[in-house]
């Protein structure tokens, strides 16, 4: 079995110790607040900006730790990072002077300890595979409870999403469309990164409505077109006569998310790769310096 595989079915427990942690530094209502990040952990941080202010807890958004604007005022500046080595955070984090800084992380005896202010270590939802699931979900959901938006079932519906059924004819697809609206479409750009970093597949990500502005000339019956939360009126007949397949789950859309993870790695192991180990990456982005 794959490490992947043992990270993905841990998010239940995981899910639940995050939802009974009470930790410090958060952001607070009211606060201007930024949340950087690389990779999958970048895709978590829009989730939580969208969520947070839709929410109207304050002004909040998401970055790429390398655009980072460190001359733009913000009350708190929150990193994720799941190494608590990537280049680009620690380099975000170096900039940002005087602003308040906490990051959440796996492991706090990295250098990620000496550039925040504040440490929040999820040290529990560690991983040994490079395709990161259970780390950044478990983030999301401590940060979902802090604003009072994490179900308190949600390791119940991570418990679901594990037993059911990945979409008919997902196994055979050629090509997958994700699709969010608000906060869920930080999840459905991390689902297309999932499914295309540990199976190569081609994946593309939209908001919902945007999809229909083009991108939806590319499905077709060898195409799946995953929603996360509840589709547009009237899209899903329109993709239907596209003959793709359409996934729509009454699941909590993060919950979700664990469907497309084990859709990931069903796919790398049908096509013979190493889902803990796809192409060209590592663990943790650690540029040299100049």
């Amino acid at each position: 079995m794959a490490h992947v595989d043992e990270e993905i079915g841990s998010q239940p427990e995981c899910w639940q110790r995050a939802l009974d942690l009470t930790p410090k530094h958060l952001p607070e209502p009211g606060e201007r607040v930024a949340v950087i990040g690389c990779g999958t952990s970048l895709y978590i941080a829009q989730a939580y900006a969208a969520l947070r202010e839709g929410l109207g807890l304050g002004e909040t958004d998401a970055f790429a730790a390398s655009e980072f604007p460190a001359a733009r005022r913000y009350d708190r500046v929150v990193a994720l990072t799941r190494s608590g080595t990537t280049t680009e955070v620690l380099d975000a984090l170096a900039r940002t002077r005087d602003t308040e800084t906490v990051a959440i992380t796996a492991d706090p005896g990295t250098p990620i300890g000496g550039a925040a202010r504040h440490l929040v270590a999820l040290e529990f939802a560690d991983e040994r595979s490079v395709v990161q699931t259970r780390f950044a979900t478990t983030a999301l959901v401590l940060l979902r409870a802090h604003l009072d938006s994490a179900p308190r079932d949600l390791p119940e519906q991570a418990r679901r999403a594990l037993a059911d059924p990945l979409p008919q004819g997902a196994l055979d697809a050629g090509q997958f469309t994700f699709l969010g609206a608000g906060w869920t479409c930080g999840l459905a750009h991390e689902a297309a990164l999932k499914v295309r970093e540990a199976s190569s597949s081609w994946t593309e990500s939209y908001p919902a409505m945007e999809y229909r502005h083009g991108p939806i000339s590319v499905s077709g019956p060898e195409s799946v077109v995953w929603f996360f939360g509840e589709p547009p009126a009237g899209l899903v007949a329109q993709i239907g006569r596209t003959g793709a397949r359409v996934s729509v789950s009454d699941l909590d859309p993060l919950a979700d998310l664990i469907r497309a993870q084990r859709l990931a790695v069903a796919l790398a192991t049908g096509r013979g790769l190493d889902p803990d180990q796809p192409r060209h990456l590592t663990r943790s982005i650690v540029l040299d310096q100049p």
